[in-house]
C-alpha cells in the first residue's frame, strides 16, 4: 500500500477513535483534498447528531487525536477537521511512482465491472448547441476518470429516431425542394439539413395536409412499417455523421450507438408494454392509454401516473427507453445516465418502472444545468441558436490571435495547429471546471486566460516543463527524500501525490469538476517553484530538481488526458 493510501487508513483510524471517545462512534464522515490540508473531514453533517456547530465538533475531534504515523499534524479550521502528512514518506515514493509508472500515473487496477455511460444523446434534428455543450464533456471526462479508476467502461449514445421530431425532419428532407429553402454555408451534413427540418416545421403549423402526412408515417413507424424507418434511419444517420464530426473536434468519440428504433423492431419495447400491463399499478385513462401509478415509489402530485402508451396502443419514448436500459443491464453491470436538469422527474419514473418491471438494477443519474452565452438562450426549432460549431471556430480563432500577439517564429500552418488546441482546451476546461449541477454562462475572457484558471494556462505550464526538460538535455533521475529540502519543491511533491485520490473523487463520486481544480494547484505550485528555485542553472541540485519537471509534466499530461484536452509541447 503506497504511502497516501496507507495516510488515508490512518486518518480513518483516527477519525472513527475520536468520534468513539466523544461518544458517537456511529457517525459516517467523508474525506475531502482541501487546500489547507493533505486530506479534511468536514464536520458540518455532525451537527445534528451533536447539537452543536462544525467549528466547536472539529475542534473537539482535533483535542481526542494526537499526531502519529503519517499524520505529522491535526489542527481545526472553520469546521474542519484537518490532518497533514508526513513529508519525508510522501517524497521518496511519490516521485519514484510517477517515474515508473508514467502514463499511468494515478490510475487503480482493474477491478472487472463494467460500466456503461450514455452521454450526449441528442436528438439527430440539427447540429449541438451550446446550451447541450455541457453534456458531452462531462459524459466523456467521467468515463476518462472512470476508467483510471479501473472500470472497463463502454460510452454510449442513444440514438432517437423514433417520435415526431425526427419524423418532420425525413419528411422535409424528402418533400422540401432543394433550393428552396436556404441552407447553411457550413460544409456539414447536420447544418445543410437542419434548414429543412424547419421549413417542415413551418410547413406543418401552417398545412393540415402535412400535418396529417407527418402523423400518418408517425402511425407507420410506431407500428413497424419497415419502409418508413428505413427512410427515417437513413435521415437519423445522415445528421448523426455530422454530429460525429462536431464531437471528434472535442476529441469526444463513443463506443457504442444504439438506435431507438431497435427496439420497436426487435419486439422488446411491445414486451415492457406487455409486462406493465400485468403490474398491480397499472391503470387505463378514459381515452384508453395505459400508466402505471408511481405513488408508493416517492413520486407525488401530477406526476404519479407514468403513460407507457397513448390512446392507440402506440409506444412512447419512455416506453422504449425502459427496454433500452433492461438491454444496457445485460451488459453491463451499472449504468450512468448523464442527463440535462430537466430530465430529474423522468429519471424518477424510469427507475420506479424499472421496479414495477422486476429490474434489481437501476440507472445512476448525473444531472447538469445547461451552457449559455451572455446574450441568452438558444432555440433549434425557431433557429435561434448558437452552435457548438460556432464556439469551436471563435475558441480557435481568438486562440490564433493570442498567439499572433506572442510568437512571431510559427507558420500559419503551425500556429492553427497549437490554435485548435488551445481553443478546444479551453471549451472542454472551462465547461467542466463549475459543478455540473451550478447554472453555467460561458465568458471567453475566463476560458481564454493564459494566466489564470483556465484550460490554456495549464496547457502552457505543460509546454514549459518540456522546454525545460528539452533544453537540460540526459540527467541522471534523482528520487532521494534528502534532495528535496526547499519549500516550494516539497509543496509541488506535495500537490503531485495528491492525483489518485482526485481521480478517484471525479470518477466513484462524479465530481469530474475537480479536476480542473487538482490541475491549477499543480500549475500554480510549479510556477512558484519554477520562480524561486534554479533547475538548469543548479549544480548539486541539477538532477533532483529536473526529476521534479520530469513528475509534473508527467502528472499534467495525465490530468490533461482525463479532461480530453491536448498537451502540446510548445505554445
Amino acid at each position: 500500500m503506497e504511502s497516501r493510501q496507507r495516510f488515508e487508513c490512518e486518518v480513518d483510524s483516527a477519525v472513527r477513535a475520536a468520534l468513539k471517545k466523544i461518544g458517537s462512534p456511529d457517525l459516517k464522515f467523508i474525506k475531502e483534498v482541501s487546500d489547507m490540508a493533505d486530506l479534511a473531514v468536514p464536520c458540518f453533517s455532525f451537527s445534528k447528531e451533536l447539537r452543536s456547530d462544525p467549528k466547536a465538533i472539529a475542534e473537539r475531534l482535533a483535542a481526542n487525536i494526537a499526531p502519529s504515523g503519517l499524520i505529522s499534524s491535526v489542527s481545526a479550521l472553520n469546521g474542519y477537521l484537518n490532518f497533514m502528512m508526513d513529508d519525508t514518506a510522501l517524497i521518496g515514493e511519490t516521485l519514484k511512482r510517477i517515474i515508473a509508472e508514467g502514463d499511468a500515473y494515478g490510475s487503480m487496477p482493474e477491478n472487472g465491472i463494467k460500466i456503461n455511460v450514455e452521454h450526449t444523446s441528442t436528438n439527430p434534428t440539427g447540429p449541438i448547441h451550446v446550451g447541450r455543450a455541457r453534456n458531452p464533456i462531462i459524459g466523456d471526462t467521467l468515463a476518462r476518470s472512470l476508467k483510471r479508476c479501473g472500470y472497463d467502461v463502454q460510452t454510449e449514445y442513444y440514438v432517437n429516431d423514433v417520435g415526431k421530431q425526427v419524423v418532420i425532419l425525413t419528411w422535409g428532407v424528402n418533400n422540401v425542394p432543394k433550393g428552396s429553402v436556404t441552407e447553411e454555408d457550413r460544409d456539414k451534413t447536420d447544418h445543410r439539413l437542419v434548414a429543412y427540418y424547419r421549413e417542415a416545421n413551418k410547413r406543418m403549423e401552417e398545412d393540415s395536409e402535412v400535418k396529417e402526412h407527418i402523423a400518418e408515417m408517425l402511425r407507420r413507424f410506431e407500428d413497424g412499417d419497415e419502409e418508413v424507418i428505413r427512410s427515417v434511419r437513413k435521415t437519423a444517420e445522415a445528421m448523426l455523421e455530422g454530429l460525429k464530426e462536431t464531437l471528434a473536434d472535442i476529441n469526444v468519440e463513443l463506443d457504442n450507438y444504439t438506435w431507438e428504433s431497435d427496439f420497436i423492431m426487435d419486439g422488446s419495447a411491445k414486451d415492457v408494454v406487455d409486462r406493465l400491463k400485468g403490474s398491480k399499478y397499472a391503470g387505463q385513462t378514459e381515452d384508453g392509454a395505459w400508466y402505471v401509478d408511481l405513488k408508493d415509489f416517492g413520486v407525488q402530485g401530477k406526476n404519479t401516473k407514468f403513460t407507457f402508451t397513448r390512446s392507440d396502443g402506440t409506444t412512447l419514448y419512455t416506453t422504449r427507453d425502459l427496454a433500452y436500459h433492461l438491454d444496457k443491464f445485460k451488459r453491463a453491470d451499472r449504468a450512468v445516465d448523464v442527463l440535462g436538469e430537466d430530465q430529474k422527474l423522468g429519471s424518477k419514473q424510469l427507475c420506479s418502472a424499472l421496479e414495477i418491471l422486476g429490474s434489481k438494477k437501476v440507472p445512476e443519474a448525473m444531472f447538469y444545468s445547461f451552457v449559455s452565452l451572455p446574450e441568452g438562450k438558444m432555440s433549434t426549432r425557431k433557429g435561434v441558436v448558437v452552435y457548438l460549431d460556432d464556439l469551436i471556430d471563435e475558441a480557435v480563432s481568438r486562440a490564433v490571435n493570442e498567439i499572433r500577439s506572442r510568437r512571431s517564429d510559427l507558420s500559419e500552418e503551425e500556429m492553427l495547429n497549437i490554435a485548435r488546441k488551445i481553443g478546444i482546451g479551453a471549451i472542454r476546461y472551462n465547461i467542466v471546471r463549475v459543478h455540473p449541477e451550478k447554472q453555467f454562462v460561458f465568458k471567453w475572457d475566463e476560458a481564454l486566460n493564459f494566466d489564470g484558471n483556465s484550460g490554456p494556462y495549464i496547457q502552457y505550464v505543460h509546454a514549459r516543463a518540456c522546454s525545460m526538460l528539452s533544453k537540460a538535455g540526459k540527467y541522471d533521475c534523482c528520487t532521494d527524500p534528502g534532495m528535496f529540502t526547499d519549500e516550494y519543491e516539497r509543496a509541488l511533491i506535495k500537490s503531485l501525490s495528491k492525483f489518485g485520490r482526485v481521480i478517484k473523487e471525479a470518477g466513484e463520486e462524479r465530481r469530474v469538476h475537480v479536476l480542473p481544480a487538482y490541475g491549477h494547484e499543480v500549475a500554480v505550485a510549479f510556477n512558484q517553484f519554477y520562480a524561486m528555485v534554479p533547475v538548469l542553472a543548479s549544480d548539486e541540485n541539477r538532477n533532483s530538481r529536473l526529476t521534479l519537471v520530469e513528475c509534473t509534466r508527467t502528472v499534467l499530461r495525465n490530468v490533461l488526458d482525463c479532461l480530453g484536452i491536448d498537451c502540446p509541447e510548445e505554445m
